[in-house]
């Protein structure tokens, strides 16, 4: 989610350079100026709303990801509650944009994970098992969001679901890699084979959350399982 600029400033100063006279160069010079601070104001509205996210995900931690409140954020950032909604117009506001935030950060860790696991198939995949099972132990409270529906009433937009979809291509590009190399059959990379992936991720990693949230990746009862989720998801696709 990104904005461009700084265009109207670098227009104007090649007019001004165009014209070649005194005002034409001081209005340039004007047009840098309200652009650069346009820039400083895009910067510190950014920080603000990264500050909020963090302020969110701190009372999400102490007091339950469902009773998250604008005006407990307010407090805590020091302004009064109504200054808020320039940021985020309602609560679930904040929460689409954690959303949106969490899946993007998870899509990152699987894909990294992936592109350095060799050779493709389900090598990748469990890299990326992996990888995710980690980000997950170290981000629990994001990754409630993710993966459970803590927060009643809330859907996530789906301009912030679009990552959750590319992290599920990106898996099904590693099964299709595996069917390609041999090591499972062509319907493990369809519908209902990359819906059994998803669940050997999760079903462990929920289980972890709910019953041993204190435990670490390497320590937890049903992280360790994790290794062992490609080699099931090969036995219920084997190759022909």
């Amino acid at each position: 989610m990104t904005d461009a600029a700084g265009t109207a400033g670098a227009a104007g100063s090649g007019n001004a350079a165009g014209s070649g006279n005194a005002a034409g160069s001081g209005n340039a010079g004007g047009s840098g100026n309200a652009a650069g601070a346009g820039d400083r104001r895009g910067r510190r509205r950014a920080e603000t709303k990264a500050e909020i996210l963090e302020i969110a995900l701190d009372l999400m931690a102490e007091e339950g990801a469902a009773s998250l409140s604008l005006s407990a954020i307010a407090r805590r950032l020091g302004i009064q509650p109504p200054s808020l909604y320039k940021y985020f117009p309602s609560r679930h506001a904040v929460y689409d944009a954690l959303f949106a935030l969490g899946q993007r950060r998870y899509r990152d860790v699987i894909a990294e994970a992936a592109a350095r696991a060799e050779p493709p198939g389900l090598a990748q995949v469990a890299a990326a098992f992996e990888a995710g099972g980690r980000w997950i132990m170290d981000n629990q409270i994001l990754a409630q969001l993710l993966f459970w529906r803590p927060v009643p009433g809330f859907t996530p937009s789906p301009e912030s679901y679009g990552p959750a979809l590319e992290t599920r291509d990106l898996y099904a590009g590693m099964v299709r890699a595996a069917v390609e190399r041999g090591e499972l059959a062509p319907a493990a990379a369809g519908e209902e084979g990359l819906n059994l992936l998803a669940s050997l991720i999760t079903g462990p990693m929920s289980q972890q959350m709910a019953n041993g949230p204190e435990a670490t990746f390497d320590t937890g009862a049903y992280t360790r399982l994790l290794a062992r989720m490609p080699a099931l998801f090969a036995a219920a696709y084997p190759p022909s």
